[in-house]
């Protein structure tokens, strides 16, 4: 166990106590700033605020009686501070404040920081602009508006003068249409600091966004929170929340941070994603809480359409010490990967109550592109989660999803609309309180899954399981208590599984190369 600095700012620092448990530490513990008692504690992953600009700082950490740390680090420069009163903005929870931050944003000068004092924001769209450090302070929500005529819009593409190119902006479920604009949103702007304790408030119910979503009114309905092209965004400490539609969307962008975030929408909300980077590299989730009513975290790449003009996957991701709870998937991949999926690794983590823990989603038709490889889960307590291990490559989104092509179990034709999976790993994992599978994996009869790993895997079945479907695909009949149900995999490498409680078989495999037992 030791303490070690995560990052920090001009006025606040983040920290990380490792080993002491996943996302929650085993004990709480203390937190001592100069030698002085600070805070308490009980995650593994803590911010600290209130510090002062271009300052030596030392923080440690009491934990079970014993001090770890202390870690030494010296607080960013600040040159001024804006405060959004200052520019007019109101706070009072009724007056359209959106000019004011807005102004206060584009007049914030490098090295500076923009202050959202205690006090609720409403606003439509917010935009970023490079080197900014935005921070929400406690008690602070920018609580969005739900009028549509309030957004601008987001064209899905506009033609280069030429008509030899493109320009793309909107974005709505892997497609370039047209699009509102997000509550904060980012084009082409780089380092970005949003931090504190205050909150993002999408302000939607069921009475707004919600309402009759899967219909365009004017244009698709917005993201909380998207940025476009954007590089080296830090998100830390802030709550988001009550998202039109996917919370965070991340796209075409690169080196991002999500620390300390919570993210949170109702388990009813539709299509309330917590966090889906779309074709990005060099992501990383560290210690964020996420409870929405869609999948908690969905990694993408876009439609095919989208793949075959720009051929962006997203790579390089790692999700660590988060805890995920409600959601359809803990973390998803898909549907939306017509470019490809490479070298994501989910470790030391905590899914509670959701109805997937690994969830792939893909089907005939993302293109061959659309390659999914490297993928690990490692180190992973699940609780109460329906089924641990999707992999559905008979996804039936999209007009023809339940088209023969979609759906058929025979092996059709390889082209370039066919997709492939290589490497899955999962290791260490214990999930306890299972229901309808343990694992639920079916690859392409024409393209199998080429290994899939399980290594020290521990499945545990609910005394009073519920019956569900694994998997959004025709022919999944509805189960309880099955144990591992694999389907065209070339290698199937099993290492020290353990499967307590199930109905049936304790595993299931159809149409596999090599089955390896150690």
């Amino acid at each position: 166990m030791e303490l070690v600095l995560v990052t920090n700012t001009s006025r606040s620092a983040v920290v990380e106590l490792t080993e002491s448990g996943k996302y929650y530490s085993e004990k709480k513990y203390t937190i001592k700033v100069n030698g002085k008692e600070y805070q308490e504690s009980d995650k593994q992953v803590t911010s600290v605020y209130g510090l002062t600009p271009d300052t030596d700082y030392e923080i440690s950490a009491i934990y079970d009686g014993k001090e770890y740390g202390p870690v030494k680090f010296h607080t960013g420069y600040e040159f001024v501070t804006l405060n959004v009163r200052e520019f007019g903005a109101y706070g009072d929870g009724e007056h359209d404040d959106t000019n004011a931050i807005q102004c206060a944003i584009m007049a914030c000068p490098k090295d500076s920081r923009v202050l959202v004092p205690e006090g609720t924001y409403r606003i439509s769209s917010i935009f970023l602009k490079d080197d900014l450090i935005l921070e929400l302070a406690k008690g602070a929500t920018l609580l969005a508006f739900t009028d549509r005529e309030k957004f601008p819009i987001l064209p899905g593409i506009i033609e280069s003068y030429d008509e030899t190119k493109e320009y793309n902006l909107g974005s709505w479920e892997g497609n370039p249409v047209d699009s509102f604009s997000a509550i904060i949103c980012g084009i082409n702007v780089k380092n970005i600091v949003i931090t504190g304790e205050g909150t993002i408030d999408g302000g939607t119910t069921h009475d707004n966004w919600w309402k009759n979503c899967k219909i365009r009114n004017i244009a698709w309905r917005p993201n909380l929170f998207f940025i476009n092209h954007c590089e080296n965004v830090i998100m830390q400490g802030i709550t988001v929340q009550n998202s039109p539609c996917w919370t965070i969307h991340p796209y075409f962008s690169n080196h991002l941070k999500f620390i300390d975030v919570k993210i949170n929408a109702p388990a009813d909300s539709h299509n309330t994603d917590g966090l889906d980077p779309e074709s990005c590299d060099d992501v990383l989730v560290l210690g964020t809480l996420i409870s929405v009513g869609d999948d908690c975290i969905a990694v993408k790449s876009g439609k095919i359409y989208m793949a075959e003009k720009y051929n962006v996957p997203t790579t390089n991701m790692t999700v660590r010490q988060c805890c995920m709870r409600d959601g359809h998937g803990a973390v998803t991949v898909g549907s939306e990967i017509a470019a490809g999926v490479m070298n994501v690794h989910i470790k030391d983590c905590l899914f509670l109550n959701t109805d997937r823990g690994l969830r792939v989603k893909t089907r005939r038709g993302r293109g061959k592109l659309s390659v999914l490889d490297d993928i690990s889960f490692e180190n992973i307590d699940m609780d109460n989660v329906m089924t641990p291990f999707v992999v559905n490559s008979f996804y039936f989104c999209d007009p023809d999803g339940k088209t023969e092509y979609v759906s058929s179990k025979k092996p059709l034709p390889v082209d370039d609309r066919t997709p492939s999976i290589k490497r899955l790993t999962f290791k260490n994992i214990k999930a306890q309180n299972c229901h309808v599978a343990g694992t639920y994996i079916c690859g392409l009869p024409e393209s199998k899954i080429e290994k899939l790993t399980f290594e020290n895997i521990d499945f545990t079945y609910a005394e009073n399981a519920k019956s569900g479907v694994a998997a959004m695909m025709i022919g999944c009949d509805e189960g309880c208590k099955q144990g591992m149900v694999v389907s065209n995999v070339r290698d199937l490498i099993l290492k020290n599984v353990n499967i307590v409680g199930c109905e049936g078989e304790a595993i299931v495999a159809d149409n596999v190369d090599n089955i390896i037992k150690e």
